[in-house]
């Protein structure tokens, strides 16, 4: 894991959750030799959104086994109030940057916008996620470990229907704040949780 393969340590960075309701917004680093790009490719990693939930974590497993290294950094849901979900979303991908080891020569990081402040070269690709291995990596570990995450605050917070959405906008969640109002855990600045919750 901490082999350094020169110009070769590239990260793809994504995150995931930037339009759910309820808990952070979690990005993935991800460092992978270019030697398992090609198995990776005929593995079927793309796009987190295209692949089953099933595909998801069989791969991400794969990835986290063969990756030089993966990091997940969040920014919080009172983080996300504080600071917006655009700068919340880049916080992230920085916290999970900074931990990689060894660190990365480049990284490239999904969407029009550079992580600020980051003394690592860097290159944007919008729809990189489609573009890029790396990145599709990315963005299949980071759905993961969201997706893991959201399951297990679901029994804290059993009244949203968190399994099933994720955290996201469905009509069940939105009837468990209509009658319980927002937890600790939702993101007070999204209109569906300031307006449910004086209900």
């Amino acid at each position: 894991m901490s082999e350094s393969l020169g110009g070769d340590r590239v990260a793809g960075v994504d995150e995931v959750g930037r339009g759910a309701w309820f808990g952070p917004v979690v990005a993935a680093a991800v460092i992978l030799p270019p030697s398992v790009w090609p198995d990776l490719a005929i593995a079927g990693v793309k796009d987190s959104k295209q692949l089953s939930p099933k595909k998801r974590v069989e791969l991400s497993q794969m990835i986290c086994a063969i990756a030089l290294d993966v990091k997940i950094g969040w920014a919080t849901a009172r983080e996300i109030d504080r600071i917006n979900i655009f700068q919340a979303s880049l916080l992230a991908m920085k916290r999970a940057i900074l931990q990689l080891q060894p660190p990365p020569q480049q990284c490239l990081i999904d969407g029009r916008f550079p992580v600020p402040n980051l003394c690592i070269p860097q290159e944007t690709l919008i729809g990189g996620d489609r573009q890029s291995l790396v990145i599709a990596a990315a963005s299949i570990v980071a759905k993961v470990w969201r997706d893991e995450l959201l399951i297990r605050l679901e029994q804290k917070y059993p009244d949203y229907d968190l399994a099933s959405n994720k955290g996201y906008g469905t009509p069940r969640h939105r009837l468990g704040l209509q009658q319980h109002g927002p937890s600790s855990q939702h993101r007070l600045s999204f209109q569906p949780c300031r307006r449910d919750r004086s209900t």
